[in-house]
């Protein structure tokens, strides 16, 4: 699905399927760096599922034009611009976000501000607040490059790193690599900057109306479990799933495990 937001192309797949706007709807928020295509198994699941489909590319990244958006706020209502542009929950809060990393931030924010649409978010690898090192901020503005790697090194567990897919033949590093490889210079430290500088996260958490699952890896070194059980004491009606051995690039290392959670909380 392409469309026009702010005079800019704005883009999301839908699954397969044609969206369909009075169906209940889940977005998917790619995280930093990353596009839709993160979210492959999970959003085709769905979309021939009952359910209508976005899994968007932010402003800037995949399929999507313009520059990207500078913070967490800024994305947030760009998700609720695209969600009413399309007809998504505009006659009752029946949209489901889930969202990854810098998605998971901008779910919860979208959230918080725009509560009509929605029923449900699911937080994948999520932590609040989602500091970042000044060592990977500087590599991420002067060496994109070697910024690419310590993330991707970061983002995997020990067992990601040689495989374990359940794809045959799938080369969980290298693909990482390229997907970021794809994307415009400059990207990669904006979308650092917006997590590392967003503050609103444990307040957005406790203004929540709607029910909230967070799903951590046991091995993430980039949104410490331990963060992401912080933030789950400060929603009132959340359910977490821990993925035993699982690093930060969970829908790579365990796609069905993910769609098992999102499953059981959203269908």
């Amino acid at each position: 699905m392409e469309l026009e937001i702010d005079g800019q192309a704005a883009f999301a797949y839908t699954g397969g399927k044609p969206f369909d706007a009075a169906l209940p709807c889940v977005v998917f928020i790619h995280g930093a760096q990353n596009d839709h295509s993160v979210w492959g198994l999970q959003s085709r699941w769905f979309a021939h599922h009952g359910y209508g489909v976005l899994a968007v590319d932010l402003p800037g990244h995949g399929r999507s034009a313009g520059s990207p958006l500078p913070s967490i706020e800024a994305l947030a209502d760009w998700i609720e611009l695209f969600m009413e542009r399309v007809g998504a929950g505009d006659t009752a809060p029946t949209v489901s976000l889930v969202g990854h990393s810098m998605g998971s931030l901008t779910a919860l924010e979208c959230a918080a501000r725009h509560p009509a649409r929605i029923a449900r978010i699911a937080l994948v690898g999520t932590a609040v607040p989602m500091p970042v090192s000044d060592a990977l901020l500087g590599a991420a503005r002067d060496k994109e490059a070697k910024a690419i790697d310590m993330i991707n090194t970061w983002s995997h567990s020990p067992r990601g790193t040689v495989g374990g897919n359940t794809v045959p033949g799938m080369w969980m590093l290298g693909a990482a690599k390229r997907l970021a490889q794809r994307q415009p210079p400059g990207v990669l430290y904006n979308d650092l900057a917006a997590c590392n500088a967003y503050t609103h996260g444990m307040a957005a958490a406790a203004e929540l109306n709607c029910p909230a699952l967070i799903v951590s890896g046991s091995r993430d070194m980039m949104t410490h479990p331990k963060a992401a059980a912080k933030l789950a004491a400060a929603i009132k009606d959340v359910r977490s799933v821990s993925l035993d051995g699982a690093g930060h690039a969970l829908m790579a290392e365990q796609p069905d495990a993910v769609l098992d959670a999102l499953r059981a909380f959203i269908a």
